[in-house]
């Protein structure tokens, strides 16, 4: 490992503290080094609030002129936005050479920001673990680029695929321990999505248990508008938005308790929007959307193709008879079939969890 190396890792791992927080900014990491020593370090630990490189120098032990600045992604250097931009600030600091893991996918900041650093005399180097921070940031690289939410499909399965009994039973397939791992998932995310049938057959909260002040928006797809005024998901502070195709004398009831409504067409399968669904969120600052349930959900979801990375929790239960996630879904043959990349298998207690991308 290099020495450039070895400080941008630092670096990646202080922008690691701020996921589930910044959204839909991305998650930095800034170390200033001198003399090989860190004296100053920084991360951006909440939507609006300081960049990462800012808050390094308010770390900084000692003056920072003279010394390197390692930053995950590319400073910023337009002012449309709630806090300053961090170029004229480095320019102002000392800093003789700025050492960026990769450039910032935004086009009103992309190799502007090293343009300008460089116009400064400050020397500048690109692309140390470019890769890994790029992954780091894969939700905010995909919303930045393409305008629609990172969207990450998770399921609890036994070995045969069954989410559920014929009966719906469900309780519990996967380990607390798995749950956890759940948990975890929602804290990343900026949204939680379930169809009505999960609402109406297991009245969940739908809530962050492991960071209680968590800001996850609540999402439902309920085409007829059948989730009760009582439902769980209906209480707390958190966002609640129910996508639906049609007029009910409900929709007051719902609105009075904070819901938002969003009408959006049936696609072709006579299915809600996908492409509408994921675009308003998108307008609404949501980054990313972890879809959890249930199997016609799941199973819409993958075949409009709009799952980015998907996390399968396997029991090493069979169940026979069930209920699949998959049940829904219609290819032609295995030519068609849905294949997962760069896929990995994590051991969780009992369980293991099958984690892989589809794009």
């Amino acid at each position: 490992m290099s020495i450039d190396e070895f400080f941008m890792r630092k670096a990646i791992c202080l922008a690691e503290q701020g996921r589930g927080f910044v959204s839909p900014n991305p998650l930095v990491g800034a170390v200033i080094v001198k003399n090989g020593k860190i004296i100053g370090h920084g991360y951006h630990k909440k939507f609006g609030d300081a960049h990462a490189e800012v808050n390094a120098f308010k770390n900084a032990r000692e003056s920072v002129k003279g010394a390197t600045l390692y930053v995950t992604l590319e400073p910023c250097n337009y002012l449309s936005k709630k806090t300053p931009p961090c170029v004229p600030t480095i320019i102002k600091s000392g800093i003789k050479k700025v050492v960026i893991g990769t450039l910032d996918c935004n086009p009103k900041t992309c190799n502007k920001g090293v343009i300008d650093l460089q116009k400064a005399g400050i020397k500048t180097k690109v692309g140390v673990l470019k890769e890994e921070v790029e992954k780091q940031n894969e939700y905010y690289f995909k919303y930045t680029k393409t305008g629609l939410p990172f969207v990450i499909l998770k399921l609890g399965i036994t070995l045969d695929g069954r989410i559920a009994t014929n009966t719906g039973e469900s309780k519990w397939i996967t380990t607390p321990l798995s749950r956890q791992f759940d948990q975890k998932l929602r804290k990343d995310a900026d949204a939680i999505l379930v169809g009505v049938g999960t609402v109406l057959r297991d009245n969940p909260r739908l809530t962050c248990r492991i960071v209680a002040k968590k800001n996850l928006t609540k999402v439902i797809l309920d085409s007829n508008l059948k989730t009760p005024l009582e439902a769980n998901v209906l209480k707390g502070k958190c966002p609640v938005i129910i996508f639906t195709n049609k007029d009910s004398i409900k929709t007051l009831s719902l609105i009075s308790k904070g819901v938002e409504i969003i009408k959006v067409k049936k696609d072709i399968n006579r299915l809600l929007s996908w492409q509408q669904i994921l675009t308003q969120l998108s307008k609404r600052n949501i980054a990313s959307v972890l879809i959890e349930g249930g199997a016609r959900v799941a199973s819409s979801a993958l075949q409009a193709n709009v799952v980015d990375k998907i996390y399968l929790i396997f029991a090493p239960k069979i169940l026979g008879e069930g209920l699949s996630f998959s049940d829904y879904l219609k290819l032609s043959g295995l030519n068609s079939s849905i294949k997962l990349k760069d896929y990995k298998i994590i051991p969780c207690d009992k369980d293991f969890i099958v984690e892989g991308y589809i794009h």
